[in-house]
């Protein structure tokens, strides 16, 4: 294969009680189908309230098993739970053992790697990063031995982004719920340090950024779902829902951000305040 193409979605977070979610994933589902990629990854938060509600989990498995393409996923916090972090609080799910066998259940897989069109893919599990869990070591463990094997370039695919612009970046208080947490996330840079690390692409928060760092072209994925307001969240790029479409070649990477036609702009605190 000369030529891979892969549509990465995310954050699409649907719940059989959020309709409009609903809407914004079928348009979503409607442009797979129509341009057709080999392969589709959703980046994590596939259901609104998978740690409470394992209802969302398979609604949101029943509404991908829909795309007439393959598709491969990863957890995020509202799949599996959040991690915790060195400055911040405690947060309010965090992320166990239990709930990844719940999402293990019913979308066979949290963490993978496949090779295409002379590339590596490997995705990776962040929720479990600095936990604790068994899981965390086994997915370290699992991840030294997949990069042993890597000998082209390298995509990376994360529910949470690595950094906000620095693998240094300092962890504060206010958004360290936003990256890889440390020390996990200085383990994990050091360990791609290895490889030809080319693209890492992310989504969870709800904003479109797409950047280069020392070759390292870095994508977030914005959510297919919803938006975060201004007053909630800083802006650090681009408030839209979307998706995001690669093609990849031996020598090549291009990437096009893109919108379903009719998806819709949906603001978080209208579309609580509209359930509530």
């Amino acid at each position: 294969m000369t030529e891979f193409r892969l549509t990465q979605i995310s954050d699409t977070h649907l719940a059989r009680r959020f309709p409009t979610l609903t809407e914004n994933f079928h348009r979503v589902s409607e442009h797979i189908e129509a341009t057709r990629p080999d392969l589709v990854i959703n980046s994590g938060d596939l259901a609104f309230d998978g740690p409470s509600s394992r209802d969302d989990l398979e609604f949101a498995r029943a509404l991908h098993d829909g795309i007439p393409v393959a598709c491969r996923y990863l957890p995020g916090n509202h799949d599996i739970g959040d991690n915790p972090t060195r400055v911040g609080p405690v947060p309010s799910q965090v992320a166990t053992e239990r709930g990844r066998e719940a999402f293990l259940a019913i979308f066979g897989e949290d963490r993978w790697r496949f090779d295409a069109a002379g590339w590596s893919f490997i995705g990776l599990n962040t929720l479990v990063m600095n936990t604790e869990l068994a899981s965390e070591a086994e997915q370290f463990d699992w991840l030294t031995s997949q990069l042993s094997s890597v000998g082209g370039p390298l995509a990376l695919f994360l529910h949470k982004p690595v950094y906000l612009n620095l693998p240094d970046d300092p962890e504060l208080v206010a958004t360290s719920f936003r990256y890889v947490p440390q020390p996990a996330r200085s383990r994990l840079v050091e360990m791609l340090g290895a490889v030809d690390l080319r693209l890492i692409a992310s989504g969870h928060v709800h904003q479109r950024r797409d950047y280069t760092f020392r070759r390292i072209r870095h994508v977030w994925a914005p959510s297919a779902g919803f938006m975060i307001a201004d007053a909630r969240q800083e802006v650090i790029g681009l408030k839209e829902v979307g998706l995001v479409e690669y093609r990849f070649t031996p020598d090549s990477l291009e990437v096009r951000h893109v919108r379903a036609v009719g998806q819709i702009d949906i603001d978080l605190d209208s579309l609580l305040g509209a359930k509530s």
